[in-house]
Formats: C-alpha cells, structure tokens, sequence
C-alpha cells in the first residue's frame, strides 16, 4: 500500500523524534552536542521573479530538511532534503550549548550580492553555492550563523545568485562545508544604569589570515552609526571597545562605556570575509527596579474624626511605565482585596541620573468598622519579577472621655480662680465709687 505523502512527513518527523531521544541515552544520561549526528533544520526557500513593473518580488517556501554530520559519501539518513556537513577547521558543534531541544535551527539560501570569486579553501570553484544554517537556543543562551560552501557536480553557466538559484528537490542530498561561523552568546542584554556591559561576538573561518572587516554599529531612532570598525587588510582600527589583538583569534566583543539612558538601542556586530557578510542583532535595554516605602509604620493609629495623608513612594525606577495601587483586606487576608478608588497620583519625576520617581496618595478618614483593616501599596514594574508590597495595619479608636473631663474640670477650676481673684477686686472698687458719692 502506497502512504500519502503527508503521512509520509508525520512518521518522518515522528521517527526523527525518537531517534533523538534514544540518542540522549546513553551511560551517562545525555550526548555532548559535539557527537551529534543530525538535527532537523528546515529550509526556508526562496522563489524569485521580476513582477510586471520591474520589482523583485521573492516567495518563501518553508520545506522539511535535515542537518546531518559526517563525511564525503555519507548517504543520507532520513528521505528529506539534506545537508551533509563535512569535516573543516570550523566544526559549528563546538558552538553549541544545550541539548537538542532547546536548539532552532533554520537554512537559508545565500547571496553573494553579485560578488564572484573563489573561496581560498582546496575544491572550492568560483560559482559555489551558499546557505546560511542559522541555530538558535530557546532560552537565549546563543545564536549562531554558519555559512555552508557547496560545490554543484557540474560546472555553473554564468552568474548562479538569487535569480537563478539552484534547483533543490525534495530528497537532494548536498555536501557542504563550514565555511564561516558568526555567533553571539549574547543575543538580548538588560542590565541597570552605569554598568560596563561585555556584547558578545565571536567568530572563525576555515583558512588562515582572513581578509577580515569586523564592524559594531549602533541603530536608534532609525538611524545607524559605526562605533568601531577594523580591518585586517589594513591593520587599521577607528573607535574603541573592541580589543584589536583579541580579533585574530576570532573575538569581537564589546565593551560598554558605563551605561547611560542613550546607551539604549540594537547593537549589531558585522563580520566580512569577503563574500560572506555575517551579523548579529544584539538589543540592549536598561531597567532599574523601583524602591518603595510608605509614610507610616507597620500599624498606625488613628482616634476617630480624625484624617491623615497616606503616601506611597516608588523611587529610582527606569523605564517610565510603573503602576501603583492601593487595597485594602480584612485582617487575616482576603481572596477579593477592596482596591481605593479615592487615590491620586503626582507627575513622574525625572532625576539626573535617568531614572523616575512616581507618589500614590489617599486622605483616610476611618470609621471604627475600619480598625483592623491591612492597608498595602502594590507597585509594579517590567524590572520586577513580582510586584513590591507594603502595608500597615489600621487601629481605630475614639477619644479618651477622662480626657475629656480633665480638661472641662481644669475649665471649671480656672474659672473659679479667675473669679476668686477678680470678685474682690470688683467689690472693692464698686466700694470706692460709692463712698465719692
């Protein structure tokens, strides 16, 4: 019986699976990715035409492939296309980090860009084929890009580029070779203000003295501008952050000067060894987590009639989005806490150093149903894994009534003082006015 062919792809893919399975068993639990045999990598195709205006348009076709390692000759080991890895001075295993499923991978076809001339590397011709082989870790360890060098069986007629790509079937088996890796193993970064942040970028090709160009170049707003460039052929460097002498073995990193609110944007390292043209998109953001406090203790005690300003402040905070709320919960908990209503907010405040501050207030006036009651800040924002609590504890009471008598009998006795004093005074002068009468 004939299987339908997409039956044919779900045992395929199914298959695949429990062979990586069976390959991460083994006397000691796991496989170093060093010793990997394949990886399933999909082909993302391209088909280029010239539309009716005169424009490029470009179709891409997402196909089943297969990363497969070993040598000239190997035969396939699955009925998909593959892409057979021969042994070179860049062996891209060495790369990665993880275990197979944590790994994206995805090939692409690539262009020279019109540019023909031969790879300085044994066999190599002058219209070889290109792929970019592009792995990805799923939780942002690193990215690698590997340019892979094939060589077609017969010689190519004329100029083999974008519009004329080379015909890949469905089970084609393709020899490459490694001929370039460029990697970052920081592929996104947020770190706090003034801090000295190291960007990630390596890279190795498979024949000595490279005519290398290595580039970092920031983008913002739109706009791109170089911060260092150097080039082996010329031994020349412009910028800093990048150790010159650390390039010949491969290491581009950069160094941030102490970060600062501009410091933000896409930090892209670019690679070129002619033809090939190889980058990485590094964003770095900053993030600064709020300090909070509140204007009372851990209970506050209120006699009732009377009213007080509760404020909580979210200090030193980037970047500006922040939200502050104030609830309130019967003592014990609740799972439905009361959030005010009666909150009002101030502007946000900018600091000298970049960061923000935010206040949240409310006039309480309890009753003494209120006593009792856990009053609590919550501030979020995107640097905090989980919201900021604080909260104090409120306890109603009424006035003190022996007060209250004290002072209206302390009245009384002044009073009697007062009258004590003066009566004697009245009397004696209301003596005198009568005796001049």
């Amino acid at each position: 019986m004939i299987v339908p062919r997409k039956r044919k792809h779900i045992m395929f893919w199914i298959f695949g699976g429990l062979i990586l399975a069976l390959l991460r068993l083994g006397v000691s639990g796991s496989q170093s990715l060093n010793d990997v045999q394949w990886l399933p990598c999909p082909f993302v195709d391209e088909k280029v035409h010239i539309n009716e205006e005169g424009h490029t348009e470009t179709k891409y076709i997402n196909r089943e492939a297969v990363l497969q390692f070993g040598n000239v000759g190997d035969k396939p080991l699955h009925p998909t296309i593959t892409f057979l890895v021969t042994a070179s001075k860049v062996d891209m295993r060495r790369y990665l980090e993880g275990s197979e499923d944590t790994l994206n991978c995805e090939i692409r076809r690539y262009s020279t860009g019109g540019i023909v001339m031969r790879w300085p590397t044994a066999g190599a011709q002058d219209n070889d084929v290109w792929f970019t082989c592009t792995i990805r870790h799923t939780q942002g360890l690193f990215v690698t890009t590997t340019f892979l060098r094939h060589t077609t069986a017969a010689p190519a007629q004329g100029e083999v580029d974008f519009l004329e790509w080379k015909i890949v079937n469905d089970r084609d088996l393709l020899t490459t070779s490694a001929a370039m890796v460029v990697l970052t193993r920081t592929p996104s970064v947020e770190v706090g203000f003034l801090k000295e942040p190291n960007l990630h970028c390596q890279f190795a090709v498979d024949h000595k003295l490279p005519n290398a160009t290595v580039e970092w170049r920031l983008q913002k707003h739109g706009e791109r501008s170089r911060i260092f460039s150097y080039s082996s052929r010329t031994g020349k460097s412009e910028g800093s952050g990048v150790a010159v002498k650390a390039i010949a073995a491969g290491n581009a990193s950069y160094k941030l000067p102490p970060t600062k609110k501009h410091s933000e944007g896409t930090y892209i390292c670019s690679v070129m060894v002619p033809p090939l043209y190889g980058s990485h998109d590094i964003p770095l953001s900053l993030s600064e987590q709020p300090r909070v406090a509140i204007n009372v203790g851990s209970t506050l005690s209120m006699i009732l009639g009377k009213d007080q300003k509760l404020i909580c402040d979210a200090e030193g905070y980037y970047p500006l989005d922040v939200n502050i709320e104030w609830y309130r919960e019967a003592s014990g908990g609740s799972p439905t806490p009361s959030f005010l209503k009666n909150v009002l907010y101030s502007s946000h405040r900018l600091h000298q150093d970049g960061t923000y501050s935010l206040s949240a207030f409310f006039y309480l006036q309890p009753s003494l149903e209120d006593s009792g009651y856990k009053y609590t800040c919550r501030v979020s924002h995107k640097s905090l894994l989980m919201p900021i609590r604080k909260s104090f504890y409120l306890i109603v009471t009424e006035p003190d009534s022996t007060l209250w008598y004290i002072t209206v009998f302390g009245f009384i006795i002044a009073m009697l003082v007062i009258l004590c004093y003066m009566l004697p005074q009245f009397l004696k002068g209301r003596k005198a006015a009568n005796k001049r009468f």
